[in-house]
């Protein structure tokens, strides 16, 4: 039975008892009424009421959890489905509401996917052209102002070497940001190789310490699987440089009975009550694309811990 007709029983119920106690029982209201009558009707409606309010909070019991999961639910944090509890129309209500979200979770995997390849495709493009224009260009530079330097007066001379070391800078530079737009070791020397060469370049260029751990023996990950893999080590690399305030960070790579776990850990002041940056939410939607559980919170001890577990073999 529905949820209006269980209310519409038991008040339809509740007043044919009462019409028929006073019609056909003992029971007369006085003009005026006397205090034993009005005792009689209060305790009455009092149970009327009662009756009426434990049948509502029974069958609106499960819209109030659907109502918290309707203000709570992130489309990047999958989580269990609501059961389809109650009667009637409030049971298809959470079936349906169920079948919304399923499909909204797809529907935001393919366009993601869409997105982030469309993405790594700028990116690489990018870099080609950093590589190929802008390096080539000032190579170009650097070999014209040391021929300039060879055949240059003393006093022009003695200032040439320092313009060129801005521009020998300018061109480390370009390079290292063409790398970290397309990751050329990943795609020529694997995971591994990548995640080294990537923190060996943060230790070069700030100041924290960066342990890294990685097992010898690790289970074989698909390309888009590793790349995202690298791009959520990248990223918690980066926040922990610029935000963290950590002196130590630690990367670890380790085998699972089911796939490869990552963790980037730091001892900096932690995220606190912040909310989610779009960097962590890029991350959540790139664990999204390969079936990954991505978690971020509070470290152990302090500071702040990311953490991604990936199936290896087949994807889920």
């Amino acid at each position: 039975m529905s949820l209006f007709g269980r209310i519409f029983l038991l008040n339809a119920v509740a007043l044919v008892a009462a019409a028929a106690l006073l019609v056909l029982g003992p029971l007369t209201v006085s003009t005026p009424a006397l205090l034993t009558e009005i005792l009689v009707l209060t305790a009455g409606l009092a149970v009327l009421l009662m009756a009426n309010a434990a049948l509502i909070r029974l069958g609106l019991a499960p819209l109030e959890r659907l109502t918290r999961a309707m203000t709570t639910i992130d489309l990047l944090k999958p989580g269990p489905r609501l059961t389809a509890s109650g009667h009637g129309e409030i049971a298809d209500l959470i079936t349906t509401f169920n079948g919304m979200l399923d499909r909204l979770e797809t529907e935001r995997g393919f366009s993601s996917a869409r997105a982030l390849s469309a993405q790594e495709a700028e990116r690489r493009r990018v870099a080609q052209e950093l590589h190929d224009e802008v390096g080539q260009s000032l190579t170009a530079v650097l070999l014209e102002l040391k021929r300039v330097a060879d055949h240059a007066p003393a006093p022009v001379r003695d200032e040439l070497p320092q313009v060129q070391e801005t521009v020998r800078s300018t061109l480390d530079e370009v390079r290292r940001i063409a790398r970290r737009l397309r990751p050329g070791v990943l795609e020529e020397l694997g995971l591994v190789s990548a995640l080294k060469a990537l923190v060996a370049e943060i230790s070069e260029h700030a100041d924290v310490v960066v342990r890294r751990t990685f097992d010898r023996h690790l289970p074989e990950l698909d390309k888009e699987t590793e790349l995202v893999v690298y791009r959520v080590a990248q990223e918690g690399l980066t926040n922990t440089v610029r935000h963290s305030g950590a002196h130590q960070v630690e990367l670890l790579l380790r085998a699972t009975s089911a796939g490869v776990e990552l963790c980037v850990r730091d001892d900096g002041w932690g995220m606190g009550d912040a909310a989610e940056g779009s960097g962590i939410r890029g991350m959540r939607e790139r664990a999204l694309l390969v079936g990954a559980e991505l978690t971020v919170g509070p470290a152990p001890r302090q500071g702040t811990e990311v953490r991604l577990v990936v199936q290896a073999g087949e994807r889920r």
